[in-house]
């Protein structure tokens, strides 16, 4: 369960992030916070995963609210102001979303932004918590949350990219290169135009040829140099 705080003076940015978050599975918002001072006042005694952060806030603005935080969690910025993009990335924030954003925009920061931790209770803040990463994926008319440890490959297929996990596959309609954006390069790799692997689900490599469980990947030639620098 990923735990999100919404931080914001506008009661139609809680209703629009609350709307779009009720659309993906596994988010909980805890708290509705109008001005940063009530967010302070929450933070002191529990904890969330993740804050979206409006900036022009009464009392607190929400960079000078962010400096306060020792243990901050993930920051999504959700403001009107682009001018303060660059202040929002030397504060370590995960994606600064101008208003007004669109579903779409809104999935791609939480791709981004979002992993799902084992975290229970406040003092496990100062343990190494377990994490393991997801991504939201869109097949048809819903999203679907997949852990990234349990996909395979990925392969190009027309219009379509198939996503095949230990579990499943599932068909969804973006391009390869732009999944391949949501993937952690050091996890995966392009052996060929129309497939990536997930390096720990490799069985073996013979030639040109990839195994994964039953599965046989072609290796393209120009992705040989991704396969020698994997084998060196």
């Amino acid at each position: 369960m990923i735990t999100y705080l919404i931080i914001d003076d506008e009661y139609i940015a809680h209703d629009i992030i609350k709307g779009y978050c009720g659309l993906l599975p596994n988010m909980q918002l805890m708290k509705n916070c109008y001005d940063a001072l009530e967010a302070v006042d929450y933070l002191n005694n529990n904890t969330v995963d993740l804050i979206f952060l409006d900036l022009n806030m009464p009392k607190l603005k929400g960079f000078e609210f962010l400096k306060t935080l020792t243990l901050p969690p993930k920051v999504i910025v959700t403001t009107a102001y682009r001018e303060f993009a660059l202040e929002g990335y030397e504060l370590n924030i995960s994606d600064y979303l101008l208003k007004p954003f669109g579903f779409e925009r809104f999935l791609k920061a939480i791709n981004k932004t979002v992993s799902v931790t084992t975290k229970t209770t406040k003092s496990s803040v100062d343990k190494k918590d377990a994490v393991s990463k997801s991504i939201f994926l869109r097949s048809n008319t819903k999203y679907i949350q997949v852990t990234m440890d349990i996909i395979q490959y990925i392969e190009a297929a027309g219009n379509y990219t198939k996503v095949t996990t230990t579990k499943e596959t599932i068909a969804i309609r973006e391009k390869i290169s732009d999944i391949l954006e949501l993937l952690n390069d050091i996890d995966f790799i392009q052996v060929h135009k129309s497939f990536a692997v997930s390096k720990k689900h490799i069985k073996s490599i013979e030639g040109n040829r990839i195994f994964i469980s039953e599965t046989i990947i072609p290796i393209g030639k120009t992705y040989k140099v991704n396969i020698i620098q994997l084998l060196k």
